[in-house]
This record gives C-alpha cells, sequence and structure tokens, in this order.
C-alpha cells in the first residue's frame, strides 16, 4: 500500500496526474505505447515517489531513445532512467502480455 507521502494532494489530483500521463505515455509508436500504457495504469500507482519521478522524467524523452532502452538495445546514462526502464521491462515480462511477447 502506498504511504500518502507517494500521493498528490487529493485522488482528483491523482485522477488528474494519470489521465496527463497517459497521455504523455501515448507515443504513437506501437512498441512504446505497449510498454508504456500497461506499465502506467497498472504499476505507476504503486511506484514510490523518486520512480514516478523518474517515470514523469521518461517519458519527456525523445521516442527514438525511449525505444533504444525499453529495447534494451542501449541503457539510460541517467541512474533514475535506468531503474524505471528495467521496472518497465520486468512488469511487461512478467505479466500476461502476449503482445509483448511479440517484439
Amino acid at each position: 500500500m502506498r504511504s500518502r507521502s507517494t500521493l498528490s494532494e487529493s485522488p482528483q489530483d491523482d485522477k488528474l496526474e494519470l489521465k496527463r500521463l497517459y497521455w504523455h505515455s501515448r507515443r504513437g509508436m506501437w512498441e512504446l505505447d505497449l510498454l508504456l500504457i500497461p506499465f502506467l495504469k497498472h504499476r505507476y500507482s504503486l511506484l514510490a515517489a523518486d520512480d514516478r519521478r523518474a517515470y514523469r522524467a521518461l517519458i519527456e524523452e525523445e521516442d527514438q531513445d525511449l525505444f533504444q532502452w525499453l529495447m534494451r538495445r542501449q541503457l539510460p546514462d541517467e541512474p533514475g532512467h535506468r531503474r524505471i526502464v528495467q521496472l518497465i521491462i520486468e512488469y511487461a515480462e512478467t505479466t500476461d502480455n502476449d503482445q509483448y511477447r511479440t517484439l
């Protein structure tokens, strides 16, 4: 269960944040959407505050960089990015997301 320190000021703020993050996570590149959207929907709310910040920073990066990192072609230089990328990949690999296995 999340501690209050990882939440926004109100449940309404949390909903608005998730909506904003959803639209920023939709990249228009099928491979990225397939990894980011399920992670956002199912894991983001369970993350610690540092990991949430890392996710928000990650989705500000360029699509080509995200693709390289999430397809395991390169590792991000920034440690926070590296950690959240690993969490996203681990989530995709441990769920029953059959589409992920086609990547």
